[in-house]
This record gives structure tokens, sequence and C-alpha cells, in this order.
């Protein structure tokens, strides 16, 4: 039995979110509002952790009703969660299951590409692993999990320590309370179910991953420790050649007012000492001796440490920092005062080659090699909040990023629980990505129907996204074009809401033919504009004639229509076709061709170059696509 989110919990969560709360409620369930208020931890990848990375048992639970959920929808506290052992030799019935003779499964890492029987399955799935601890007074622990797919429930010992909804965003459970001296262990049950109020819902053209797709690690703090903090230049209503003042603010979690902060920023020449507030708070506002401003020609970083505590209470922490200011003036986009245009590509977190989420290294190089060969300067990753090694490697590589929730289609916008939703996982996303220099844009959606309703729960978003990060432009991939003869107008009331105004539309594969967009006329705001999405369906080495759908020559022939209108719009500020590589989605079913992928890539989904990853090169390489 699917449970339903409880209104009022919903609520409280949505009045403490607005409130700026420094601490993270992760809410779905009934049951969730009987585990206290969850922290959230910034910069874990870059504190000293203990991995718990690498094999878990797993076993797969066919009835969740039973399993999971009890009849009145609340969560299960007993059965998988509380890791029994058969004893054999009793003679006494036993739980039946039994996780320490049970399989494995790589984390991170999805279920769907591990076990070929679990390929097309959207259940609950129960992961198990001891480890060892040696708890210390003085200290709180948290078990981090970067993210899974789509609700999780956690027990340590026995004992229920958090619940989390949504797919790609992360999480942090206190487990402070339930350790013991050497071992222990943690059971997660994961449930990939799609909701209809779920974010995304049940429809949406990408695989549906489920697992523990991202990092495990356990975090060991001080009583007192530094949990969020924001590090970025000053971004007044104009900009100032020469800027050199960097704020932002530490938080210290239970920290009392006036306890000591430090900050340093040793290239810049930056040393600061600050005071916490009656909220944990230490605002800092200070002028560094010189900044090398981060850009993709010189995507420059800062080494920035921060301190509170002494002695064995002593939280420290650094993070690789860059600075730079991005905002709109006109229908111009401007990076550190200078008009840019994004030479662009769409990028779903799917793994060239081996295929599955995106998790590691390697995977997250590969991709970004790709980006390099096309000579991009922006990624767009959609459709949902990416690995956070995407953002790292894109802030060293000076790739400028558009960064989006999951709201693909059919959101149900008219119930405030779901609002509470989406409200979260937008503040997840920019709470973990607000000091990455690369970030360039927040999507507050995808593909949403033009409607009254729809407008104010999207607007009301972009305004909070406003509120938590000033210094970004927000924006959202619209598809609400209305195309009479030779004009194309976009009238959609959310571009109101908008900084950055985002175009989809397939001219020449959903909508007519390719030498259409030659003569078309576009009618937009007065707003820096991407087209966000555009292309065509081609298998890698099916070749013919331009008319002939799903070849090589077909893609590329609608592309060098796109690049005809596309130099007739004004506004035009960046592109990001559709899409970096072939990708697996359940809606693509044509045998031959498309065999379960979405086609639109200019790659493979094993990473062969199609005719038109040459033709965007080139142009790209020739900066001939638009003008900043």
């Amino acid at each position: 039995m699917i449970a339903v989110l409880n209104r009022f919990l919903a609520l409280r969560l949505f009045r403490r979110i607005l409130a700026g709360a420094p601490v993270c409620v992760v809410l779905m369930l009934p049951a969730f509002g009987q585990q206290p208020l969850q922290t959230l931890l910034v910069g874990v990848d870059h504190r000293t952790v203990t991995s718990l990375d690498g094999e878990w048992h797993y076993l797969v639970d066919q009835a969740p009703a039973r399993d999971l959920y009890t009849d009145t929808g609340l969560i299960n506290d007993h059965g998988y969660a509380l890791n029994t052992h058969p004893n054999i030799s009793s003679g006494k019935h036993n739980e039946e299951y039994d996780f320490a003779t049970a399989s494995t499964l790589k984390v991170p890492g999805d279920w769907n590409t591990q076990v070929p029987q679990l390929f097309n399955y959207e259940g609950v799935l129960w992961y198990q692993r001891d480890f060892d601890a040696e708890p210390k007074a003085g200290t709180r622990t948290f078990l981090h999990i970067g993210a899974a797919n789509y609700r999780s429930h956690v027990w340590v010992n026995q004992k229920r320590v958090c619940d989390h909804e949504g797919g790609f965003t992360p999480f942090d459970c206190e487990v402070t309370a339930v350790l013991h001296p050497g071992s222990n262990f943690v059971v997660i049950a994961v449930d990939a179910t799609r909701l209809v109020d779920g974010i995304p819902s049940v429809g949406y053209d990408w695989y549906n991953y489920g697992g523990l797709t991202r990092d495990v690690s356990l975090v060991t703090v001080p009583s007192a420790f530094i949990d969020d903090y924001d590090v970025h230049l000053a971004h007044g209503p104009v900009w100032q050649p020469g800027n050199t003042e960097v704020t932002g603010y530490v938080h210290v979690l239970d920290a009392p007012a006036g306890t000591a902060v430090t900050l340093d920023i040793p290239e810049a020449g930056v040393h600061a000492e600050l005071k916490t507030d009656a909220d944990g708070r230490a605002p800092f506002y200070v002028k560094g001796s010189k900044l090398t401003l981060w850009s993709p020609e010189t995507p420059k970083l800062y080494r920035v440490a921060l301190a509170t505590g002494s002695g064995e209470q002593q939280d420290k922490l650094s993070d690789d920092i860059g600075f730079r200011d991005i905002r709109v003036d006109g229908t111009h986009i401007l990076l550190n005062g200078k008009p840019v245009f994004l030479n662009g590509i769409n990028v779903h977190a799917e793994a060239a080659i081996v295929g599955g989420r995106v998790d590691n290294d390697q995977e997250v190089a590969t991709l970004f090699s790709y980006l390099k060969d096309l000579h991009a300067n922006f990624a767009r990753l959609c459709h949902y909040p990416h690995d956070e090694r995407m953002t790292r490697t894109a802030d060293r590589d000076g790739i400028m990023i558009w960064s989006e929730i999951p709201n693909w289609q059919h959101i149900s916008f008219d119930k405030p629980e779901v609002y509470a939703k989406d409200l979260a996982v937008l503040r997840e996303m920019i709470r973990r990505d607000r000091n990455k220099a690369s970030v360039i844009l927040w999507s507050v959606s995808n593909e949403t129907s033009n409607n009254p309703t729809r407008t104010k729960f999207l607007s009301d978003l972009a305004s909070q996204a406003r509120q938590l990060d000033s210094t970004r432009l927000i924006t959202s991939a619209l598809n609400s074009e209305h195309i009479a003869g030779s004009t194309a107008t976009l009238d959609d009331p959310l571009t109101n809401a908008l900084d950055v105004v985002g175009v989809n539309e397939y001219i020449g594969w959903y909508t007519g033919v390719p030498e259409d967009a030659d003569t078309l006329r576009w009618v937009l705001p007065e707003k820096p504009v991407i087209f966000s999405e555009f292309g065509a369906e081609a298998k890698y080495g099916n070749h013919g004639p331009v008319t002939q759908r799903w070849t090589e020559e077909q893609q590329a022939d609608v592309y060098k229509h796109q690049l005809v209108m596309l130099a007739k719009v004004p506004q035009l500020r960046g592109i990001t076709p559709w899409i970096l590589m072939d990708f697996r989605s359940t809606t693509r079913n044509i045998p031959k061709l498309q065999d379960g992928y979405n086609r639109k890539g200019l790659l493979s989904e094993d990473g062969k170059k199609k005719e038109t990853f040459f033709l965007l090169q080139k142009a790209y390489g020739d900066n001939s696509v638009g003008k900043p």
C-alpha cells in the first residue's frame, strides 16, 4: 500500500523552509513526522569520512505492503529492518530471510544494471551492511547518503533513524544515539515505485534507475560543527569591475551565540575572525587582496578553510571555491561583467559504455571529455540534480552549468503537499551546490502545461529559489509556444518569473519538416533566451538520404536548418541541443532503431560519434552559432 503524505506535516515543513531554518526537513510519509528534524551536511566530499561504499547484501521485496508499510500506510519497523538470522539448531520457526547469506550489490550503483533479473524492477529493495564504529564522547555521527532513488527508510542497529523522499539529492541521518563500539549494521529500504504525487511523477523519458546510486559514508563531527556555509563574490545591484569583496556566512549547528569561527582564503589574502549569532550563523563581508575570477577560460579555484571550536571539539573544513558574477542585462547574460554566449548541450547522468547511473570519477571524466571535444562551455544537467562529482568537475574544467529539479511535465501542481516536496528538493539542490562557481542557472521545471495553477506553483518556487540564493539566475525549459504559419509565439506567463527563458522545440522531428525552420520567426520575451532542446533521433551507423528518418544524415540536416533559424533570434544567448549521448528510456520501443534508447544523442550509448557531433563541434569551435 502506498502511503499518503500527511498534509499537516507538509505545511509544517513548508513554514520551516520559508523561515530559512538551518536544518533540512526531509518529509514524505505520515510516519516521517515521528522522526527528529534532519540535518543536511554541506561539503561532505571535502571531509574525512568513513566510506561505506562497496558490497552490500540485498533482498528483493516483492510484497512491500507486508514488509515496508503497514495497513495504515505507516512505516513498518519490523521484518527485514531487524536484520535477524535463522537459528537452524533451535527447531523453532525463524524469520524467513537472512542478509548474511544474501547476494551483494555494489554501492554506489543502481540495481538495474547489476542484476539482469532486476533490470526492469521498480519496487522495494532492502540493503544491509555491517560496519565497525568507535563512538567518542563529545562527537556526533551521521550516515550520509549522496542519493537513493526514490524513497528511503533507514535503520541502524534495529532503530529507525530517518526517511527521505527524492531520488537525486543527498540526505543525512544522525546515528549518534544508536551506535555502539565494535560491530554495527545498517539496513536501508529503497523504494523505486513511481508516485503520481512524486517529483517527478509517474511518466518521464529517462530510465528509473533504483537503489543507492551515490556514495554512502559515516561522518563524525564535534557536538557543535559546521553544517553549512556560503562563500561567494559580493553581488551588488550593478557589476563592479575589480570587485574583490567576498561575502556569505558560516553556520555552526548547535553553537551558542558568540561562538568563534575563522575563515581563511590564503591565496586571496583573506583572514576573518567571526562570531555566530543566536541562530548559529556567522555572516561575513571581507575584501581580498586580489581575485582571479572564475570563467571557462580561467576556471580558478581558491582553497577556503573554515574552523570553529578548539582541541577535540575543533571542527575544520576546507573547500575549493571559485568566485564569479553572473547576471542579466536586458537580453544579455553577463559573466564577470562581460556578455557570454552559452555553447552547450544537454547531459543525462547515464554512464557512457558501461551504462547505468553515473557514480564514479572515471564515468564523469568520460562525459566531460566529450564536452571538451565538442568545444562546449555550458551543459544543462537534465532533468534532476546530478552527482556532486559533475559540478565539482565543471568547477575545475570551466564548464558552466544549468541545474534542474525534476519537475518534468505531469506534476500535481494543485496539491500543497507536492509543493512542500518540491521546495525540499529545491533547497537540497541549492544547499549542496551553492558554492560551485560553475552553476549559473537554477531551473524549476521542464515542459510543463501552461495553466494558472502551474504558473503560480512554479512562480512561487522561483521566488523561493531567489530567497535561497540571490546570486544566480532562474530559468525553466518551456514548450508552450504557438506556431501559426511562419511565426512561433511564446506567450507563457511563467516567463515573468524567470531571468532566462528556456525554449524546447523539435521542428523537423515532432513538428513539420527541417526546412520549416528556415523561415520561422520567433516572438519571444525581451529576456535572454536559451533554446534548451531541439534535435532528431538517429541510430549510429544508420545512413541514407536526408529525407530518411533515423539516419545520421537526417539528424545532421535538422541541425543545419535549426542553426539557420537560431541565427535570426536576437535574444538568443545559448543553446543546449538534445542530447550529448543516447540514453535508456522505457518509452522508446521501436526494435532495431531504439531498442529502449532515446536516440537523439550526438553519440551512441557506447561513445561513437554521429555526423551531428562533428557539425556542432565545428560550429562551436568557430564560435559561429550565436552572439553574446
